[in-house]
């Protein structure tokens, strides 16, 4: 004779077994995200460009005598 077993029963206030980890790759998805963009907000602060910018060329990425599109 197979033995089963035995069913628990769910205590008041705990949600399902499903719901815990999609909750917890919930908060760690967004931890994650939040530590990416304050590291990527100081590394831009603090590391300096590899080469100085064309003397040729305005600061700022303005450029002259562009022509304007519709």
């Amino acid at each position: 004779m197979a033995r089963h077993r035995k069913q628990h029963r769910k205590q008041p206030g705990t949600p399902a077994p499903s719901v815990r980890p999609r909750r917890a790759r919930h908060k760690l998805a967004a931890g994650l995200a939040g530590t990416s963009a304050v590291v990527a907000t100081l590394l831009v602060l603090t590391v300096s460009p590899a080469a100085p910018p064309a003397p040729d060329r305005v600061p700022g990425g303005a450029v002259e005598g562009a022509a304007e599109h519709p």
